[in-house]
């Protein structure tokens, strides 16, 4: 292409490294191009949330009418800034790998409390101009005091650092691309399962005119078609429920091993419990469609539910069920109960790691009032043990999210080999993690609690039985039988074998915790294994 061309951008530093990407990768394929900073709505108002603000395309308005006016040959976006339409004459001709669409949650050292989820004190104040942020927020803290936050992410950072918030909330993909050192705070990473992401987060769009094919063809050497693919659900799914940046709607869709998984959070507004749910499919025809029918669906899916753990009046699951009146059965139908009430120092002797399988593991390992190293790291298995280890003060610095036993000791293994871990657990514990370690590594384990099943556990006539652990599937399918009409949901892989040796259809989670359980109540229309 013999023309130099002209990006327009707007001028905060995160659009200029993002047009000078575009700058400099069109140079490698022997294209000259010079910026055009634009100020957009979007920039000059900063007193009003953006649910004040009239209209959709708060920062991509401007760049587009210079688009159209020919003044400019291309514009520069954050794909999750545009709107779900091009305006007549303009296409998104090319779309960028994506950066990690997690949020961080930046804290003030002096706010930080790892007793809470996700390390905040109790009652902190939060900024954030998103309500999409703001309804998982909450639904994960309700003590939290949400408050406005406008200004580029540089301004952002500044506000917290002069503490006029607890802490703020930002995506990671522009932290990253502007590097920011962010070791004065605490950070919490949020994964795009624990808190969904805004459509195409993390991507950024090249727009241009309809009719410049030859610049079309040129910028294909920068398109990734694959993120395109998965974006194109994501921005689907908001133009269906016609959402803007104000709508509290977060959808994450990715590729894994050949599956299209989706992720969908959706509240009508900032302060309201949202709803969720996880789906899998081979093939995005039709995918985001199905979605949007899913939350528009009549909650008759079920009328009840029993679960297989006591739940606390603030529990996730228990407020996602009772927002749609979905009556609920929740008892353990086991006891726990401590085998030893002294540790033995000698144990915990140049111990590197302490591994924990299950919420109780950690309970009971901590009664014991253990002398630790300041050195020794903790790994969990699921956020519940996350969660727990929190409450007795400590961070994990591996958590297997999976589910997956097998996944778990791999992934554990590949950085606690030829160290020497203790696995605090149950007595008769299967020690799938332990088996997946090589003989480099020195394991100990520690007895610390057994469990015994209840007698005569009383049958449930609830559309749908979820299970916690194996034990409460065997307590419960002792004396009962599963009715024509109910539906099962196995917490984990190792709860699912129970059924698997039964012969019993269930549903899998997403994720071990509550959360992936909520989600896998509203997804039992497609009972299958991780459907």
């Amino acid at each position: 292409m013999d023309r130099k061309l002209i990006i327009g951008t707007r001028g905060s530093e995160l659009a200029l490294w993002q047009a000078n990407f575009v700058k400099d990768s069109l140079a490698a394929i022997n294209i000259t191009a010079e910026l055009k900073i634009i100020k957009t709505q979007g920039d000059r108002i900063l007193n009003l949330s953006f649910d004040k603000l009239e209209g959709k395309g708060f920062f991509t308005k401007e760049l587009e009418e210079e688009l159209i006016a020919g003044t400019i040959d291309l514009a520069v976006h954050s794909h999750k800034d545009l709107p779900t339409e091009n305006p007549p004459g303009l296409i998104i001709a090319a779309v960028s790998e994506r950066e990690d669409p997690s949020e961080l949650l930046l804290i003030l050292k002096d706010c930080v409390d790892v007793h809470q989820k996700l390390s905040v004190k109790y009652g902190a104040t939060v900024g954030t101009s998103s309500n999409r942020r703001k309804a998982q927020l909450l639904a994960y803290r309700p003590d939290l005091e949400i408050a406005e936050l406008r200004g580029n992410v540089p301004t952002r950072i500044g506000k917290l650092r002069d503490e006029k918030y607890d802490a703020i909330m930002l995506a990671k993909a522009g932290v990253s691309r502007l590097g920011i050192d962010l070791s004065e705070f605490h950070v919490e990473e949020l994964t795009p399962a624990e808190l969904i992401p805004a459509p195409a987060q993390g991507a950024l769009a090249i727009q241009i005119r309809e009719t410049d094919q030859e610049l079309f063809e040129a910028l294909q050497a920068l398109h990734h078609p694959d993120v395109a693919e998965e974006l194109a659900v994501e921005r689907t799914v908001l133009k269906l429920f016609g959402g803007g940046c104000h709508l509290p709607l977060g959808c994450y869709c990715r590729k894994e091993d050949g599956m299209f998984e989706v992720f969908t959070s959706k509240a009508n507004e900032g302060d309201e419990f949202p709803d969720r749910f996880f789906i899998t499919a081979d093939k995005t025809d039709g995918l985001a469609e199905k979605i949007v029918s899913m939350f528009t669906a009549k909650r008759a899916l079920a009328q009840s539910v029993f679960i297989t753990r006591e739940l606390s009046e603030q529990s996730y699951f228990r407020k996602a069920m009772k927002k749609h009146g979905i009556a609920i059965d929740a008892r353990s139908l086991i006891r726990t109960v401590p085998v030893i009430t002294k540790l033995d120092p000698y144990i915990l002797r140049d111990i590197n790691w302490i591994f924990f399988s299950s919420k109780n593991a950690v309970e009971y390992f901590f009664a014991l009032k253990p002398q630790l190293s300041p050195k020794v790291k903790f790994g969990v298995m699921g956020t519940g043990s996350e969660d727990t280890l929190r409450r007795n003060g400590h961070f994990a610095a591996y958590v297997g999210e999976s589910g997956d036993t097998t996944e778990v000791a791999a992934d554990f293994a590949a950085i606690a080999n030829g160290s020497k871990v203790l696995f605090p657990g149950a007595e008769g514990s299967l020690r799938s993690i332990q088996q997946g370690l090589s003989a480099e590594t020195k394991i100990v384990d520690l007895t610390v609690y057994e469990t015994v099943l209840e007698e005569e556990v009383e049958a449930t006539g609830a559309d749908i039985l979820v299970f916690t652990s194996p034990s409460n599937v065997e307590a419960y399918f002792a004396d009962n039988l599963l009715e024509p009409n109910q539906q099962v949901i196995a917490i984990g892989k190792s709860t699912g074998k129970k059924f698997d040796e039964m012969g019993t259809r269930y549903k899998l989670p997403y994720s071990p915790d509550e959360v992936g359980l909520a989600e896998a109540v509203f997804g039992t229309d497609c009972l299958t294994n991780r459907c």
